[in-house]
């Protein structure tokens, strides 16, 4: 990540990182909440259980698809901005600065805030903390998880770490639950109307966020080669756990029960555990969204500081803390925005459909966009050194964007007025770029 002024005053980021941590992050911020949420949904457009394991296996290879991509970029190009950095050589800091845009004010703090309530809402029903207690228990997961990256990166690579393993053995149990348990009998069910993108739209995020590792690819020690294998066999391990959820899923309540029930993991726990199970995953629920929180806000406020860096009239926000090897400001406005939308919610939540909208076609912008960086920068700079080259190229990155320009236009087409206000918030960063200047 560059320092415009040239006098190290921003601070720089140091290879602290090794492969397990990266490994942990990646497993960690792709198994989330959403394993837990969209199988049903996913179950009501399918018309049968074939489809259903199907398009899970389908969205584990593209991810990986999207993955060696993304490898090369990481590798070739290792900078704290991650797709910022890469956006901004192939297309221009004003470009970069609307995806950094995006990240604080849409994507990032807006998962951020989703997760934490997540979390807030089993935490709460363990142990209720009053009739706001959700809002209560979110706000303080920001909190706890804001101070333990600002102590330092160790601190909450470490927590990472843990939370990860907890994770994994969560849903492993939950797993194990599903195919020892008797399937729960349930009235036949006739499909919602759904094509194969919109399907691919809820898979696909659940599947999200294996693209962060690259904001941690100038912290990684080691041969950035390497990067492309933790990705590959991160997203090996997520398939596997997120086709055998399904499986398991599929296995206690059948076609029909996944489709109907609102709560399918607390249902197949039940099935197998009776009422002690719903304890045990809201406990898991709980712990695979702070997990996902954890390693969003560390991702995360690497772009906004990378931003700080470009433009003067941020720098506070690029300022690199070389004694703990975090970017401290960042994190914190982070935080401010996240906090603010936690408190929002408490007034007027409207679900994890609505956050999917307001989200989910920025992201995949995004995402087409830096697909599309790599023709440019393979096209720009055909004699730098190459760490790792994405195979069979160029079919590979042709799939990955013809792949993301589908979705995007699924979650434009099958979505409400979340996804405009989304677009809004997107352009008024456009207005925000009228006033601010990138350094020379």
């Amino acid at each position: 990540m560059s320092d415009p002024s040239g006098d190290g005053a921003l601070g720089r980021p140091r290879p602290t990182l090794g492969l397990v941590d990266l490994l942990a992050l990646i497993v960690g911020i792709v198994i989330g909440a959403g394993i837990f949420r969209t199988p049903a949904l996913v179950a009501g457009m399918a018309g049968s259980e074939g489809m259903v394991v199907a398009v899970w296996v389908a969205g584990g290879l593209l991810s990986i698809v999207g993955a060696l991509c993304y490898a090369e970029l990481a590798a070739t190009y290792p900078d704290v901005g991650g797709d910022y950095h890469f956006l901004g050589l192939a297309f221009g800091r004003r470009l970069a600065f609307l995806y950094g845009w995006a990240r604080l004010a849409v994507i990032q703090t807006g998962s951020l805030a989703l997760l934490a309530y997540v979390c807030g809402d089993y935490l709460q029903a363990l142990l209720p903390l009053g009739a706001v207690g959700a809002s209560l228990w979110a706000a303080q997961a920001v909190t706890v998880i804001t101070a333990i990256n600002w102590l330092g990166v160790r601190e909450g690579a470490a927590v990472q770490r843990w939370l990860t393993l907890a994770e994994i053995g969560g849903l492993v149990l939950l797993i194990v639950a599903g195919f020892v348990a008797d399937r729960v009998p349930a009235a036949p069910t006739v499909p919602r109307e759904g094509s194969v993108g919109l399907m691919l739209v809820y898979v696909l995020l659940t599947y999200g966020g294996w693209s962060e590792a690259a904001y941690l690819s100038a912290e990684v020690r080691g041969s950035k080669r390497r990067i492309a294998w933790v990705l590959v066999a991160g997203l090996g391990i997520v398939t596997a756990l997120y086709v055998l959820a399904n499986l398991a899923f599929l296995n206690a309540l059948g076609l029909a029960g996944v489709a109907r029930s609102e709560a399918v993991a607390a249902d197949v726990a039940r099935a197998a555990f009776g009422p002690t199970g719903a304890a045990l995953i809201a406990g898991a629920v709980a712990i695979a969204a702070l997990t996902s929180a954890n390693a969003t806000a560390i991702t995360g406020a690497r772009t906004t500081c990378a931003i700080g860096r470009e433009y003067p009239g941020l720098r506070w926000l690029g300022r690199w803390n070389e004694r703990r090897d975090t970017p401290g400001n960042a994190l914190l406005a982070q935080a401010a925005i996240a906090l603010a939308l936690v408190a929002a919610g408490a007034v007027a939540r409207d679900g994890f459909a609505l956050v999917v909208d307001y989200t989910a076609p920025v992201f995949w912008l995004f995402l087409l966009l830096t697909g599309l960086s790599l023709f440019v920068l393979r096209r720009r700079d055909p004699g730098i050194e190459r760490p790792f080259r994405v195979p069979l190229y160029p079919v590979t990155p042709a799939l990955f964007c013809a792949t993301t320009a589908y979705l995007l236009w699924s979650s434009l087409a099958y979505t409400g007025w979340g996804a405009l206000a989304g677009c809004v918030v997107l352009a008024s960063g456009a207005v925000m770029l009228v006033f601010l200047k990138p350094a020379k």
